[in-house]
């Protein structure tokens, strides 16, 4: 049988600690810590991720999920649009959908 579960916080912590600025890892961190309810460490994570590469497009839609679950619209929103400029730019027209539906949900 194939183990197909999530790696813990502290695997992936371990993984990072060899390689500080794999994108994939942080990105992943990320993830865990959003779904373990601890968005305030997503967001250090995603904001790691996105300063090593700007264009990875989902860091910002996911990061936008943890600043709307902070209750910080406003700030989503802005990461909603640099995610859909990023995309934009890098021709990820899927990961431009949905940012851009996402943003439309959430600003006015």
């Amino acid at each position: 049988m194939i183990n197909c579960s999530m790696p813990s916080v502290a695997d992936l912590e371990k993984l990072l600690a060899a390689a500080p600025g794999d994108t994939f890892l942080l990105y992943g961190l990320a993830q865990a810590h959003a779904g373990n309810g601890r968005h305030d460490l997503a967001l250090a994570c995603y904001d790691r991720c996105l300063a090593a590469d700007p264009s990875y497009c989902y860091a910002y839609f996911h990061k936008a999920r943890s600043l709307e679950a902070l209750a910080r619209p406003a700030e989503a929103a802005a990461t909603l649009r640099a995610g859909a400029s990023a995309a934009r730019e890098a021709g990820d027209l899927h990961a431009l959908a949905e940012i851009s539906s996402y943003l439309d949900e959430i600003a006015p």
